[in-house]
């Protein structure tokens, strides 16, 4: 006889491969059971960063700076010494993707694709390059998204409701490219397969709507951005939207992941580069 744990996973785990069809009625013990489940996993991820983010946006407006004159630095140094730097950023990295492992965990089926829930794993007949059509969607998605947001931060700069963000303040060092790239990784694994296809497979079955379901997605993605300003926010909400919509028309992580993961490359190892090629305009803009 199946254990009452045995029961309640077999409920509530995923069903491949689309994260946005109808849910199976849960008892009431198991929705609550899923919700607590959902908390945790928040809380031990982007649940925690958007409440210090708003205690950071708070802190930043009851300042007598303006927003538009303060600086938010995504990566800066640990360690003056550059050898213990290095350590301590690829423990930030690896410790940081535990609450990735975490939902694969709890999303992991035992027939394959495993990870479907997650949106990762092999379609039936879909050869093997449907990895690469899945890449180049995150490529356009990515040009989509960035061209615009590069615009949205000059304006939301100019207006005062942004602050000066700065990708990275590394010291230059034969390790700070790989890093920043693997840091741009543990972000774009991170956002995409917590706060948009474990989110989405969990809200699912909580039977909660597209809608908002990936309007909730957006808001919890333009929170723990907060921190860099109401611009960041609002950015962030919009790429979360048009993800969410991404993700529940193709069931698919790897274009989000794709095309987050080269937005941060690109913000993160062009931006010393560009700092370094044209200081003057960078000077002029500070």
């Amino acid at each position: 006889m199946r254990s009452a744990a045995w029961r309640y996973a077999e409920r509530v785990s995923p069903s491949p491969p689309v994260p946005h069809r109808p849910s199976a009625t849960l008892s009431r013990p198991e929705a609550l059971r899923l919700r607590w489940e959902i908390g945790i996993v928040l809380a031990l991820s982007y649940g925690a960063s958007g409440v210090y983010a708003v205690v950071a946006i708070v802190d930043r407006v009851t300042r007598e700076t303006a927003l538009s004159e303060q600086t938010a630095t995504i990566n800066r140094s640990l360690n003056e010494r550059a050898g213990f730097d290095l350590v301590y950023q690829l423990l930030g990295i690896a410790f940081g993707l535990a609450p990735v492992a975490l939902v694969a965990y709890l999303l992991w089926q035992r027939s394959r694709p495993h990870l479907a829930g997650l949106g990762l794993g092999g379609r039936p007949g879909s050869g093997g390059g449907g990895w690469i059509r899945e890449a180049g969607g995150g490529l356009l998605l990515a040009a989509a998204i960035g061209i615009p947001g590069l615009g949205f931060y000059v304006l939301a700069r100019a207006i005062g409701i942004n602050t000066t963000v700065v990708p990275t303040a590394l010291d230059a060092a034969w390790w700070t490219v790989p890093v920043l790239v693997l840091s741009a990784l543990r972000a774009a694994l991170g956002e995409e397969l917590i706060v948009v296809a474990y989110l989405f497979e969990r809200l699912r079955r909580l039977g909660v709507g597209p809608v908002a379901t990936i309007v909730s997605s957006a808001l919890l993605r333009g929170s723990y951005h907060l921190y860099q300003g109401f611009g960041g926010f609002i950015g962030n909400v919009v790429m979360g939207l048009v993800f969410g919509w991404a993700y529940r028309r193709w069931g698919r992580s790897l274009p989000l992941i794709v095309a987050h993961w080269v937005l941060d490359i690109v913000s993160f190892v062009g931006y010393p580069l560009a700092v370094a090629w044209w200081p003057a305009l960078f000077a002029l803009a500070a």
